[in-house]
């Protein structure tokens, strides 16, 4: 076996213990292999390391892997050292002696991969000790971070493209999960890959059901949606402020889920605690900013929620992909309401960003509007986003419950006239109470009850009206004016409508409803995994044994096996070692380690 191709599927199933690539990775594996350059765009959960670290260990020399996830390196050296790489970091954590110890073993080519910050990979030191020794390869991971008009954007990314003057003879391979046409360009760009192949595959991730609600009491919501579908699951809540972070953990807590923060405002030795605790520890719900998450391997988060509006459909797709991510059903739900648009697009005005940047983030705002408000299947609008044609998927709400639409272009009216009629000065509240005829104080002073547009509106509800006016900011009918108190105010686009030139359908407002469904996780749905009681007491003790064995040993449960592993030793109930060798997840290194236990736990509980 001399060539690339078999050294590689070689490697797989010895060192990382599959039986065969997956989708695009036997292609870029062999192609990186081969010392091409290449942009891999593939999902959260879909392999991506592999297309690097078999590369790695196929070339000569070693690979440097460049993350902007420092805090997450300790757990992915530990991860490579299980299946037997020779893995280590070079970060800001380490002493001066730890880091003189790496840099010996780069320079000797001990090591088959090493992870640096792009921080470290930019200081001369850095640069010296790679000219020094033979380099496999360089990864460059999260490379969306690239790009200003992405959602995790690192200006010291712009200055990797130094890798192709300084290495020009040294292969590259950017990965990211999420890159719409316009960020895959700046890329490119930006990291010098003109010539490099582009490979993506389908962004779909068919067991992530999603869910869009109208928000009435999020946190209550949220509540529901929990006790309901994943009580006793691992989870994240993002939420758009600090203080939101810090309020929804003590509310979980409060009703009886084990919750914790993490946000970047907190004191970093916390911060460290909680996400280790969440890697570490089953059943934590981490309640978060957008500044947790990425790089995120567990692999049985069986939910990802959204108590805010998130600015982008990448940053919700990358967000919710973090669910799921062995392939079992989860969740991606989210509370939206008329606020969200409000904030956001403040937001976007209220930056400091220039007036092309403003413009790029409205576009982006308004296809995560179009992606909460329309009619049709959340996960056809989702793909058709990334460029990715698609059918109905019957696993998400609108497929599910299809929503009722209607002409609503009366009501649309009736709303346009009331912000004209009220001089486009006064905010969504007000608005409202003048359609829906509320003889409150401030109407009255301002004599809006004398309007002819004064409860013209009387026999629609509040959050009905909401609700419309909600769609009608995202069909671009109306904006709102935050110099000026949140004031609602008629874009050009409402003119034909008030004419009666235009019709407008709508959603139907539908009330919350609280969740029936009592599956304790949504994982169990599926027949296929479905285990006999036999098989699940070997499953309960194998997931004890996996426990006892990660604290032994300092790292998450996962690393030593992920649960689709020990589910499938349950079910076939291996007797030997050549049995067990066979079951996916178990490569070479661990058959050593931990065969033996294993099968000493089969045979005490079959």
């Amino acid at each position: 076996m001399n060539d690339i191709a078999d050294r590689s599927l070689h490697l797989l199933q010895t060192v990382f213990g599959y039986p065969a690539f997956r989708g695009q990775q036997a292609e870029i594996v062999e192609h990186v292999g081969n010392g091409g350059d290449a942009l891999v765009l593939m999902p959260t959960g879909g392999g991506k390391s592999l297309c690097y670290q078999i590369p790695a260990l196929v070339r000569d020399g070693v690979g440097v892997v460049i993350s902007p996830l420092i805090a997450l390196m300790q757990d992915q050296v530990d991860a490579l050292e299980e299946v037997g790489v020779r893995a280590a970091f070079l970060n800001s954590t380490q002493t001066f002696e730890e880091t003189s110890r790496i840099e010996r073993l780069v320079r000797t080519g001990q090591l088959d991969l090493v992870y640096v910050a792009p921080e470290r990979l930019m200081t001369q030191r850095c640069f010296d000790l790679f000219q020094d020794s033979k380099i496999a390869l360089f990864a460059i991971d999260e490379a969306h971070c690239v790009s200003q008009w992405g959602h995790d954007f690192r200006p010291e990314y712009i200055k990797l493209s130094v890798l192709h003057e300084y290495f020009p003879d040294v292969p590259r391979i950017a990965l990211t999960a999420t890159a719409d046409q316009q960020t895959r360009a700046e890329i490119v760009h930006r990291l010098a890959l003109d010539n490099a192949r582009q490979f993506v595959s389908s962004f779909d991730r068919p067991n992530i059901r999603y869910q869009i609600v109208e928000k009435a009491n999020g946190r209550k919501q949220l509540i529901d949606f929990i006790t309901a579908e994943h009580q006793g699951d691992s989870g994240i809540v993002y939420c758009l402020s600090r203080k939101k972070v810090e309020e929804t953990a003590e509310f979980l807590v409060e009703h009886g889920i084990k919750a914790l923060p993490y946000h970047a405002g907190m004191e970093h030795a916390k911060r460290a605690n909680n996400q280790a605790r969440f890697l570490r520890e089953d059943n934590i719900v981490m309640v978060a900013t957008i500044a947790f998450g990425m790089g995120i391997d567990k692999p049985d988060v069986r939910f990802v929620c959204h108590l805010d509006l998130p600015k982008s459909i990448e940053g919700y797709y990358q967000e919710t992909g973090r669910a799921g991510r062995d392939g079992m059903p989860a969740s991606a739900w989210m509370a939206y309401g008329l606020q969200d648009v409000v904030l956001q697009r403040r937001m976007i005005d209220e930056s400091d960003a220039d007036e092309n940047f403003k413009r790029v983030l409205s576009m982006k705002l308004d296809a995560m509007l179009g992606l909460c408000e329309t009619l049709s299947c959340r996960r056809m609008r989702l793909l058709e986003y990334f460029g990715q044609p698609a059918t109905p998927c019957g696993n998400c709400d609108t497929c599910l419950i299809p929503p009722v639409s209607f002409d609503g272009t009366v009501q649309v009216q009736k709303l346009l006239s009331a912000i004209y009629r009220v001089d486009q000065r006064f905010a969504a509240g007000h608005v409202v109470d003048v359609l829906r005829g509320v003889e409150s104080e401030r109407v009255q002073t301002w004599h809006h009850d004398k309007l002819s547009v004064f409860g013209i509106g009387a026999d629609i509800s509040e959050q009905e009206w909401r609700s419309i006016l909600r769609q009608v900011i995202a069909l671009g009918l109306v904006t709102v004016d935050h110099e000026q108190y949140s004031s609602l105010k008629l874009t050009d686009a409402a003119r034909p409508v008030l004419k009666g030139e235009h019709k407008v359908r709508l959603r139907q407002y539908q009330k919350p409803v609280k969740h029936k469904r009592t599956s304790a996780s949504a994982a169990r749905d599926y027949q296929e995994t479905a285990l006999s009681s036999g098989e699940q007491a070997i499953f309960d003790k194998l997931r004890w044994w996996r426990v006892e064995t990660a604290r032994e040993h300092n790292v998450p449960a996962y690393t030593i096996f992920h649960d689709a592993t020990l589910r499938e030793i349950a079910k076939i109930q291996p007797n030997s070692l050549g049995e067990l060798r066979g079951i996916s997840g178990v490569g070479e290194k661990k058959l050593v380690s931990y065969g033996d236990q294993i099968l000493a736990i089969v045979a005490e509980m079959s």
